[in-house]
């Protein structure tokens, strides 16, 4: 049996929103989405000037089979819509107070080697960790990741039985000490504790599970789409206009419309969703009739401004006791000449850490000085991105998610605090990387500060990246993708499950579409035949109606 026509729109434009609108318009959906801003992409956006064009979100394309997954879900392949680059070296890493870097090789032994010259047995003992980390990663993809924690299947499954006390144990302790026991060198260390913070935490905050990451940067490899993330966007756009999906810029959502009604024993919510209210560019407000809403925009968001207090599955009460990932200084750099010093990723760590993830996470919070920074040099791999004989630049300073920090600015505009976090992380970068005229050839120079993240995504409280991945947010306990309160509301992004990045908006995209078709299975999606034609209606979608919560 077909699925029958429900109309859906999808509350913002993001990867997340794409994705969204893209599963559940192949599945036969009438779906609309709106986006308050004038392009799609949200975190994942561009910026062009003077021939740079720059990302200005995610950069790093990790977990590559989650991407290839998705996309054959739509019927095509990752190589049919990005044409992936594979870093060699993965990255550059300078750390405070030792003279030179190391680089980061793009495979599995050539960090074992690298690792064994640095700390002798560190080789061997990295193996026993990428293995451990790979056991880990595994599991998380089969049980942890594509569910919504509807059933006890998610808990009770027999690989998580079997791996119970483990996972027990790499939950009740820290990243820090899980790699402390394994490694002596600060800089080995840090290598591998750095994953936290694309997790939008710090490594004494993060559970030892998440040791994981360093399977996908050290053994499976960094990637990057050439054309940039944007690329990435432009894909998820046109798949879902191909499908059907009618996306709308420049047009606010305002309000999730509902109707009140009587409570039915086992269903306690209080309203159904009708519709949503928007503000077009013109300031038009209209109503946009809908059977099911996706908020795809920052949860609190969608959760404490588009819905009454009683109907907030996650009142503001909720998020005064959530931890917030860090916030960020952005700074956007057009550089005269080349700068070998650096590679397409450079990490520069400073030497006493939890000073400086105390001063983001702990309290009082204040901006780190010196600051652990990461710095993207897309120019290195791609050649569109920046004129000839000249260099792109990102660097991303964490600070406290606060947005009294201030906005940012073209050429020096930005509000002086930003600017001075940009000043001293270009300074940082010239002594530590020794490019002692690095300031001088700037020639492009953008800022954006935590009070952007507010105004251009609505990002809660400023920050840059969503909930932080402590114990408490992490797979059963993070937020959940559906209301309490409304039904046929549902939620997808980094503010939900599973959690923060481009893989994970993906897999949320999926869940939403999973409890729509009434599929509680833990696991990926059943793929469509590899010779499906590409606008077929993947495996799994025969009732919309069956099973919705």
């Amino acid at each position: 049996m077909s699925a029958p026509l429900r109309r859906v729109v999808v509350v913002g434009g993001g990867v997340a929103g794409l994705a969204t609108a893209a599963l559940l318009a192949a599945d036969g959906h009438d779906v609309e989405l709106f986006e308050k801003n004038d392009a799609l992409g949200g975190r994942a956006g561009s910026w062009e000037q003077d021939g740079f064009r720059f990302d200005t979100g995610p950069s790093w394309w990790l977990m590559p089979e989650v991407f290839d997954h998705f996309f054959r879900l739509l019927g095509t392949t990752t190589e049919e819509q990005v044409e992936l680059v594979r870093l060699d070296p993965g990255y550059r890493v300078f750390f405070e107070g030792v003279p030179g870097s190391i680089d980061v090789a793009a495979d599995e032994q050539g960090n074992r080697d690298l690792f064994e010259s640095i700390e002798p047995g560190a080789g061997d003992r990295l193996g026993d960790y990428l293995r451990s980390a790979r056991e880990a990663y595994d599991l998380a993809v089969d049980r942890f990741l594509y569910t919504s924690f509807e059933t006890p299947a998610a808990f009770l499954g027999r690989r998580v039985l079997a791996h119970g006390p483990r996972l027990a144990g790499l939950l009740a302790r820290s990243l820090e000490s899980y790699v402390a026991a394994r490694f002596s060198d600060r800089r080995l260390r840090q290598v591998l504790g750095y994953p936290a913070v694309f997790l939008g935490s710090s490594p004494d905050r993060t559970p030892a599970m998440y040791h994981l990451m360093s399977w996908l940067d050290l053994a499976d490899g960094v990637r990057y789409p050439a054309g940039g993330f944007t690329r990435l966007v432009e894909a998820l756009a046109d798949l879902a206009r191909q499908r059907g999906a009618r996306l709308h810029t420049g047009t606010a959502v305002t309000e999730v419309l509902t109707c009140r009604r009587t409570t039915a024993r086992g269903d306690r919510r209080r309203a159904r969703v009708t519709g949503v209210r928007v503000v077009d560019a013109d300031g038009t407000s209209r109503d946009v009739p809908a059977d099911v809403v996706v908020g795809a925009a920052d949860l609190h968001h969608v959760e404490t401004r588009l819905l009454p207090d009683d109907l907030q599955t996650y009142p503001q009460r909720w998020w005064d006791k959530a931890v917030s990932g860090p916030g960020a200084v952005l700074v956007q750099l057009g550089v005269t000449g080349r700068l070998p010093e650096l590679e397409h990723h450079s990490l520069f760590f400073t030497e006493d850490w939890h000073a400086n993830f105390d001063a983001i996470f702990g309290t009082p919070t204040r901006v780190p000085d010196p600051a652990s920074i990461y710095v993207c040099k897309p120019s290195a791999t791609d050649d569109t991105v920046a004129p000839p004989d000249h260099e792109n630049l990102f660097v991303l300073v964490p600070v406290p998610p606060d947005p009294d920090i201030g906005r940012g600015g073209v050429d020096g505009a930005g509000d002086p605090l930003v600017e001075a976090i940009a000043d001293r992380a270009i300074d940082l970068v010239a002594r530590w990387a020794d490019v002692p005229d690095l300031a001088d050839r700037v020639v492009v120079r953008r800022t954006v500060g935590p009070a952007d993240f507010v105004a251009d995504v609505n990002a809660w409280c400023g920050g840059a990246l969503g909930p932080a991945h402590v114990l408490k947010q992490s797979a059963f306990f993070r937020a959940g993708n559906v209301s309490r309160k409304v039904r046929d509301l549902y939620y997808a992004g980094a503010s939900t499950v599973p959690g923060i990045g481009l893989p994970m908006c993906l897999i949320s995209a999926e869940l939403v579409r999973k409890r729509l078709a009434g599929d509680t299975s833990v696991g990926p999606s059943t793929e469509p035949p590899a010779d499906a034609p590409a606008d077929a209606v993947p495996d799994g979608t025969v009732d919309a109606t069956a099973g919705v919560a």
